[in-house]
Protein backbone atom coordinates (compact mmCIF):
# COMPACT_ATOMS: atom_id res chain seq x y z
CA UNK A 1 0.00 0.00 0.00
CA UNK A 2 1.22 3.36 -1.09
CA UNK A 3 0.40 6.00 1.09
CA UNK A 4 0.24 9.66 -1.23
CA UNK A 5 -0.17 12.59 1.00
CA UNK A 6 -1.40 15.63 -0.58
CA UNK A 7 -1.47 19.71 0.27
CA UNK A 8 -4.84 21.11 -0.92
CA UNK A 9 -3.84 25.31 -0.76
CA UNK A 10 -1.64 25.87 -4.35
CA UNK A 11 -1.38 22.19 -4.59
CA UNK A 12 -4.97 19.81 -4.84
CA UNK A 13 -6.81 23.73 -5.53
CA UNK A 14 -6.40 25.31 -8.64
CA UNK A 15 -6.48 29.01 -7.88
CA UNK A 16 -10.37 29.32 -7.52
CA UNK A 17 -9.87 27.37 -4.76
CA UNK A 18 -11.83 24.00 -6.07
CA UNK A 19 -10.65 20.97 -6.80
CA UNK A 20 -10.92 20.09 -11.13
CA UNK A 21 -12.86 17.48 -12.64
CA UNK A 22 -9.34 15.75 -13.77
CA UNK A 23 -7.72 15.72 -9.95
CA UNK A 24 -10.67 14.39 -8.22
CA UNK A 25 -11.27 11.49 -11.02
CA UNK A 26 -7.22 11.00 -10.19
CA UNK A 27 -8.32 10.77 -5.94
CA UNK A 28 -11.17 8.09 -6.72
CA UNK A 29 -8.67 6.08 -8.85
CA UNK A 30 -5.86 5.98 -6.52
CA UNK A 31 -8.42 5.38 -4.04
CA UNK A 32 -9.96 2.72 -5.63
CA UNK A 33 -6.46 0.85 -6.08
CA UNK A 34 -6.39 0.36 -2.45
CA UNK A 35 -3.44 3.44 -1.91
CA UNK A 36 -3.99 5.76 1.42
CA UNK A 37 -4.58 8.87 0.44
CA UNK A 38 -4.70 11.47 2.57
CA UNK A 39 -5.08 15.61 2.49
CA UNK A 40 -2.77 17.10 4.65
CA UNK A 41 -3.37 20.80 5.25
CA UNK A 42 -2.60 23.76 7.01
CA UNK A 43 -6.50 24.40 6.87
CA UNK A 44 -8.78 24.15 9.69
CA UNK A 45 -11.89 21.13 8.89
CA UNK A 46 -14.81 23.35 8.49
CA UNK A 47 -12.44 25.31 5.79
CA UNK A 48 -11.62 21.60 4.44
CA UNK A 49 -15.05 20.40 4.38
CA UNK A 50 -16.72 23.13 2.90
CA UNK A 51 -15.04 22.12 -0.52
CA UNK A 52 -17.81 20.21 -2.33
CA UNK A 53 -15.06 17.13 -3.69
CA UNK A 54 -14.09 16.16 -0.06
CA UNK A 55 -17.37 16.08 1.29
CA UNK A 56 -17.66 13.07 -1.05
CA UNK A 57 -14.41 11.66 -0.36
CA UNK A 58 -13.78 9.44 2.86
CA UNK A 59 -10.38 9.70 3.43
CA UNK A 60 -8.06 10.57 6.54
CA UNK A 61 -7.81 14.78 7.08
CA UNK A 62 -5.02 15.66 8.19
CA UNK A 63 -5.40 19.70 9.78
CA UNK A 64 -3.30 22.52 10.55
CA UNK A 65 -0.15 20.92 9.84
CA UNK A 66 -0.24 17.96 11.30
CA UNK A 67 -2.06 19.37 14.80
CA UNK A 68 -5.02 17.47 14.62
CA UNK A 69 -5.27 14.26 12.61
CA UNK A 70 -8.84 12.72 11.32
CA UNK A 71 -9.97 9.73 10.54
CA UNK A 72 -12.06 8.63 7.30
CA UNK A 73 -15.26 9.24 9.35
CA UNK A 74 -13.94 12.72 10.56
CA UNK A 75 -13.33 10.54 14.12
CA UNK A 76 -10.26 13.08 15.83
CA UNK A 77 -7.38 10.75 16.23
CA UNK A 78 -5.06 13.00 17.84
CA UNK A 79 -4.10 16.53 18.37
CA UNK A 80 -1.11 18.55 19.45
CA UNK A 81 -1.57 22.42 21.23
CA UNK A 82 0.07 25.46 22.08
CA UNK A 83 -0.02 25.89 25.99
CA UNK A 84 -1.96 29.34 26.60
CA UNK A 85 1.71 30.31 28.22
CA UNK A 86 3.08 30.24 24.94
CA UNK A 87 -0.11 31.84 23.79
CA UNK A 88 0.96 34.65 25.85
CA UNK A 89 4.27 35.15 25.42
CA UNK A 90 4.09 35.12 21.59
CA UNK A 91 1.15 37.14 21.12
CA UNK A 92 3.01 40.14 22.49
CA UNK A 93 6.28 40.00 20.19
CA UNK A 94 3.78 39.05 16.89
CA UNK A 95 2.20 42.41 17.63
CA UNK A 96 5.67 44.15 18.48
CA UNK A 97 6.78 43.37 14.75
CA UNK A 98 3.24 44.59 13.41
CA UNK A 99 1.91 41.50 12.56
CA UNK A 100 -1.75 40.64 11.96
CA UNK A 101 -2.47 37.05 14.15
CA UNK A 102 -4.75 34.42 13.01
CA UNK A 103 -5.32 32.17 16.29
CA UNK A 104 -7.00 28.45 15.96
CA UNK A 105 -8.47 26.83 18.65
CA UNK A 106 -11.50 24.23 19.37
CA UNK A 107 -13.56 26.97 18.86
CA UNK A 108 -12.79 28.03 15.76
CA UNK A 109 -10.23 30.66 14.48
CA UNK A 110 -10.18 34.29 15.74
CA UNK A 111 -10.58 37.01 14.20
CA UNK A 112 -10.71 34.63 11.52
CA UNK A 113 -9.45 31.93 9.61
CA UNK A 114 -7.17 32.62 6.69
CA UNK A 115 -8.91 31.53 3.37
CA UNK A 116 -11.74 34.04 4.69
CA UNK A 117 -9.37 36.89 4.19
CA UNK A 118 -8.39 36.20 0.77
CA UNK A 119 -10.56 38.95 -0.78
CA UNK A 120 -9.84 41.59 1.98
CA UNK A 121 -7.91 45.13 1.32
CA UNK A 122 -4.86 45.96 3.38
CA UNK A 123 -6.47 48.71 4.89
CA UNK A 124 -9.83 45.60 6.36
CA UNK A 125 -6.92 43.59 7.15
CA UNK A 126 -5.29 46.50 9.37
CA UNK A 127 -8.77 47.15 10.79
CA UNK A 128 -9.56 43.60 11.74
CA UNK A 129 -6.23 43.05 13.49
CA UNK A 130 -6.02 46.59 15.45
CA UNK A 131 -9.81 45.76 16.71
CA UNK A 132 -9.66 42.35 17.50
CA UNK A 133 -9.46 41.75 21.92
CA UNK A 134 -7.16 38.75 21.90
CA UNK A 135 -8.14 38.37 25.41
CA UNK A 136 -11.24 36.96 25.19
CA UNK A 137 -10.03 34.04 23.51
CA UNK A 138 -8.38 33.18 26.67
CA UNK A 139 -11.69 32.82 28.58
CA UNK A 140 -13.20 30.74 25.93
CA UNK A 141 -14.36 27.17 28.09
CA UNK A 142 -11.58 24.24 27.39
CA UNK A 143 -9.77 26.25 24.89
CA UNK A 144 -7.18 23.94 23.05
CA UNK A 145 -4.97 26.67 20.76
CA UNK A 146 -3.80 24.53 17.90
CA UNK A 147 -2.22 27.46 15.97
CA UNK A 148 -1.34 30.82 15.59
CA UNK A 149 -0.58 32.31 12.12
CA UNK A 150 1.55 35.62 11.61
CA UNK A 151 0.21 37.51 8.34
CA UNK A 152 2.00 40.60 7.21
CA UNK A 153 1.25 42.45 3.57
CA UNK A 154 2.80 41.73 0.68
CA UNK A 155 5.05 44.51 0.10
CA UNK A 156 6.84 43.82 4.21
CA UNK A 157 7.72 40.62 3.60
CA UNK A 158 11.32 40.77 5.40
CA UNK A 159 9.16 40.73 8.57
CA UNK A 160 8.57 37.24 8.03
CA UNK A 161 12.14 36.33 8.70
CA UNK A 162 12.27 38.76 11.57
CA UNK A 163 9.25 36.60 13.21
CA UNK A 164 11.15 33.53 13.00
CA UNK A 165 14.19 34.79 14.32
CA UNK A 166 12.53 36.40 17.06
CA UNK A 167 10.82 33.20 17.57
CA UNK A 168 13.50 31.03 17.36
CA UNK A 169 14.62 28.20 19.42
CA UNK A 170 12.49 30.31 22.78
CA UNK A 171 9.83 28.19 22.73
CA UNK A 172 8.58 24.50 22.03
CA UNK A 173 7.38 25.48 18.63
CA UNK A 174 7.37 24.49 15.10
CA UNK A 175 7.33 27.09 12.06
CA UNK A 176 6.68 27.15 8.68
CA UNK A 177 4.90 29.40 5.87
CA UNK A 178 2.26 28.37 4.01
CA UNK A 179 2.51 31.49 1.80
CA UNK A 180 5.61 34.31 1.54
CA UNK A 181 3.72 36.47 3.37
CA UNK A 182 3.03 34.04 6.78
CA UNK A 183 4.21 32.38 9.51
CA UNK A 184 2.21 29.60 10.89
CA UNK A 185 3.02 28.53 14.40
CA UNK A 186 2.22 24.82 16.22
CA UNK A 187 2.90 22.96 18.45
CA UNK A 188 6.65 21.62 18.18
CA UNK A 189 4.52 17.97 17.89
CA UNK A 190 3.04 19.50 14.93
CA UNK A 191 4.17 18.47 11.71
CA UNK A 192 3.16 17.55 8.21
CA UNK A 193 6.29 14.47 8.40
CA UNK A 194 5.86 13.82 11.75
CA UNK A 195 1.79 13.26 11.11
CA UNK A 196 2.03 10.81 8.74
CA UNK A 197 4.97 9.15 10.64
CA UNK A 198 2.05 9.29 13.60
CA UNK A 199 -1.06 7.83 11.35
CA UNK A 200 0.88 4.67 10.37
CA UNK A 201 2.22 3.51 13.75
CA UNK A 202 -1.80 4.33 15.17
CA UNK A 203 -3.32 2.66 12.83
CA UNK A 204 -0.95 -0.33 12.65
CA UNK A 205 0.00 0.05 8.86
CA UNK A 206 2.85 -0.22 7.00
CA UNK A 207 3.61 1.38 3.98
CA UNK A 208 5.58 0.50 1.20
CA UNK A 209 6.18 4.19 0.18
CA UNK A 210 5.14 7.94 1.26
CA UNK A 211 4.26 10.13 -1.81
CA UNK A 212 4.26 13.32 -0.55
CA UNK A 213 2.53 16.83 -2.83
CA UNK A 214 3.13 20.31 -1.93
CA UNK A 215 3.78 24.39 -3.23
CA UNK A 216 4.58 25.99 0.24
CA UNK A 217 7.09 25.91 3.13
CA UNK A 218 5.18 24.15 5.33
CA UNK A 219 5.30 21.19 2.95
CA UNK A 220 8.75 20.64 3.42
CA UNK A 221 7.85 18.85 6.74
CA UNK A 222 6.13 15.76 4.44
CA UNK A 223 8.92 15.94 2.07
CA UNK A 224 11.16 14.88 4.82
CA UNK A 225 9.72 12.00 5.36
CA UNK A 226 8.19 11.06 2.14
CA UNK A 227 10.14 8.48 -0.39
CA UNK A 228 9.03 10.53 -3.56
CA UNK A 229 8.26 14.25 -3.24
CA UNK A 230 6.46 16.58 -5.69
CA UNK A 231 6.22 19.88 -6.29
CA UNK A 232 3.81 21.80 -7.94
CA UNK A 233 4.88 24.29 -10.77
CA UNK A 234 3.62 27.29 -8.68
CA UNK A 235 5.71 26.72 -5.91
CA UNK A 236 8.91 28.46 -4.68
CA UNK A 237 12.30 27.79 -6.14
CA UNK A 238 13.03 26.84 -2.43
CA UNK A 239 10.42 24.48 -2.36
CA UNK A 240 11.10 23.01 -5.67
CA UNK A 241 15.06 22.37 -4.95
CA UNK A 242 13.84 20.32 -2.10
CA UNK A 243 11.29 18.09 -4.32
CA UNK A 244 12.32 14.87 -6.19
CA UNK A 245 9.91 15.49 -8.81
CA UNK A 246 8.59 18.95 -10.34
CA UNK A 247 4.53 18.59 -12.21
CA UNK A 248 2.77 21.36 -13.80
CA UNK A 249 1.08 24.26 -11.82
CA UNK A 250 -2.25 23.46 -10.09
CA UNK A 251 -3.95 25.31 -12.68
CA UNK A 252 -2.56 22.76 -14.88
CA UNK A 253 -4.08 19.53 -12.35
CA UNK A 254 -0.60 19.18 -11.83
CA UNK A 255 -2.05 16.66 -9.01
CA UNK A 256 -3.20 14.26 -11.45
CA UNK A 257 -0.57 14.82 -14.13
CA UNK A 258 1.81 13.73 -11.66
CA UNK A 259 0.11 10.95 -10.36
CA UNK A 260 -0.34 9.88 -14.34
CA UNK A 261 2.62 10.90 -16.29
CA UNK A 262 5.31 11.48 -14.05
CA UNK A 263 4.54 8.70 -11.18
CA UNK A 264 2.27 6.25 -13.56
CA UNK A 265 0.47 5.65 -10.29
CA UNK A 266 -2.68 5.13 -12.34
CA UNK A 267 -3.71 4.63 -16.13
CA UNK A 268 -3.34 7.18 -18.68
CA UNK A 269 -6.81 7.53 -20.69
CA UNK A 270 -6.10 6.25 -24.49
CA UNK A 271 -6.61 8.99 -26.81
CA UNK A 272 -8.10 8.40 -30.11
Amino acid sequence: MKCISIDLDGTLLNSEHEISEENEKALNELKSQGHEVILNTGRALPDVIQLKAVQNLKIPIFCINGSVLYSKTREMLYEATLAKSTFKEILPILKGLGSGVLVYTNHGGFPSTLPPLKDKSKEELDKLFQEYQYDKILELENLKIYKLIALVHNDQLEKVDEIKAALAGKFPITMASSFPNNVEITSGEAHKGKALLRYQTMMGLSFDEIIAFGDGGNDLGQFEVANVSVAMGNAPIHVQQKADLITKTNDEDGFAYAARHLLHLIDTPVTT
